[in-house]
């Protein structure tokens, strides 16, 4: 099985863990531990063996089976599914690679499924390892830190399409024939970075209204709740010490999330603005190109005023050499003694005459 890294953390510290995930997880439920497992590039097989071992739904697994999935959040019982679009930019050649990430997330495990090489996940896994205050929040606090790599990740991918954008706009007035190609290669670029970062406005919104209780009732993402306890202070008298720290615990946890929450609010505003810059651009490509071809327009009419003038001055002068030059028998004109000097002259009034007409016209 492609397992990445998987390891069994009880009250926040890390444990020795078979190799073998079925001991994983007995070892874990016999410890009350929490499990954490990646997984790579996993078979079908592979997929529903640890479905079946951990009891994921069938409809987050086949999600998982089919892949390219759109960012989003389901819950199903006591198991959270969440699908993340991570990104990285590539400054070789100024492109955004993108991968896709499913998070299974239970009230004893969490499992992450990769198909690529982004996001990389272990330095996640050495951050919570060295923060076992958090880490001891359990699987909400793993699927933080996991939110808070991927966003984390957007910022320089945000950065490389703003440089794009900053060098297209200096090229707009070059005269570059393939600018407004570049402009569409990489809107389309923004539209699918924006169709990875736009929901999790609302994911991240879901989770901390489960993780403080807001969203029903019956909510397992978290056993404590922060309504349970106001309810408590109010109808059982003072509450417990550990209820308090429970509480406390709850508080912190969501401000991380309100963290993360603040972070991907920034980076989608950065993509609706870059979005906006790709659209004036491509607007001012077109009105620039056309312009280009107005203008090429005009010249080129230009020219064929004056090709059609010069081709009618020299019509004058030829008209009479032709006819002239055909040798009837019968022409008056050949035997006169200012014939010549008249067919000249005649010659060059109509040629001075027209050139006179044409200047005149703004032709020449």
């Amino acid at each position: 099985m492609p397992i990445v890294d998987h390891a069994i953390y009880v009250q926040g510290k890390r444990i020795p863990t078979p190799d073998d995930f079925r001991q994983t997880l007995e070892i874990m439920r016999a410890k009350d531990g929490v499990c954490w497992m990646g997984l790579y590039r996993p078979t079908p097989d592979e997929i529903h063996e640890v479905a079946e071992e951990f009891d994921l739904h069938e409809l987050a697994v086949e999600d998982t089976l089919e892949s390219h999935q759109r960012a989003k959040m389901d819950q199903y019982g006591e198991h959270t599914f969440v699908v993340l679009r991570p990104a990285r930019y590539l400054d070789d050649v100024e492109k955004v690679e993108f991968g896709e990430l499913h998070v299974y997330v239970g009230p004893d495990f969490v499992i992450t499924v990769r198909q690529a090489e982004v996001p990389e996940l272990s330095p996640v896994r050495h951050r919570m390892e060295e923060e076992v205050d958090l880490l001891t929040m359990g699987p909400p606090a793993i699927l933080y830190a996991i939110l808070d790599q991927v966003v984390d990740e957007y910022e320089p991918v945000a950065d490389g399409l703003e440089k794009d954008i900053e060098e297209i706009e200096a090229e707009l007035f070059t005269g570059n024939a393939h600018v407004s190609r570049r402009i569409y290669e990489l809107f389309r670029e923004v539209v699918e970075f924006q169709r990875a970062t736009a929901p999790l406005e609302r994911v991240v919104s879901l989770l901390r209204r489960r993780i403080t209780g807001e969203a029903s009732d019956s909510n397992p993402f978290l056993e404590f709740r922060e309504r349970d306890f106001l309810r408590s202070t109010t109808t059982s008298g003072p509450v417990s010490e550990a209820e308090t720290r429970e509480h406390e615990r709850i508080i912190e946890l969501d401000r991380h999330y309100r963290d993360v929450h603040d972070h991907i609010m920034r980076i989608n505003e950065r993509v609706v603005q870059m979005k906006s810059l790709l659209t004036n651009a491509l607007s001012l490509s077109s009105t620039l190109s056309s312009q280009s071809s107005a203008e090429a327009g005009v010249e080129q009419n230009e020219q064929m005023k004056k090709i059609s003038s010069w081709a009618a001055i020299l019509f004058a002068p030829s008209l009479i050499g032709s006819i002239y030059g055909m040798n009837f028998n019968h022409m008056p004109e050949l035997q006169w003694v200012a014939g010549y000097p008249l067919a000249l002259s005649l010659m060059f009034v109509l040629s001075f005459g027209l050139w006179a007409i044409f200047k005149h016209n703004k032709w020449l």
